[in-house]
């Protein structure tokens, strides 16, 4: 028997409604970057986009750990002067995760169009896509 390799005629795209409400952040990135890149699916080959449609709903809901609401992050450039903080916002945070924890490759561009959130109380459009409950 042969190994599969997915062709563009084989690969079937679709539209995942995530909520993220009550959702620790790390764990929906993982699952976020594990259906943009295609790996949930069991015909996954690694030079094709496999990948499906991702919209996250309520991402401002998302649930942190410890205190990442209340604290600031602080980080330095390595400059003379190079402090930086930054407070959490936890819509903008669900949009930075949604990058897959691997190195980037030449999908990614296609894989992070592909990634929405709408703005809050805002409804996703469509009626016949599959809701992903976490």
């Amino acid at each position: 028997m042969k190994t599969f390799s997915a062709t563009p005629a084989d690969i079937d795209k679709k539209w995942i409604i995530v909520d993220a409400e009550g959702v620790v952040l790390g764990r929906l990135a993982s699952i976020i970057a594990m259906r943009l890149r295609g790996k949930h699916k069991p015909s996954y080959t690694p030079h094709m986009d496999c990948g499906d449609n991702v919209i996250v709903i309520n991402a401002e809901k998302i649930q942190m750990t410890g205190k990442k609401r209340e604290e600031n992050f602080y980080w330095h450039t390595g400059h003379p002067g190079g402090i930086k903080e930054r407070s959490c916002d936890p819509s903008g945070q669900a949009h930075a995760a949604r990058q897959p924890p691997e190195p980037p490759d030449h999908d990614q561009p296609a894989r992070l169009r592909r990634f929405r959130t709408p703005p809050r109380g805002a409804k996703p459009r469509g009626s016949g896509r599959e809701i992903h409950e976490l």
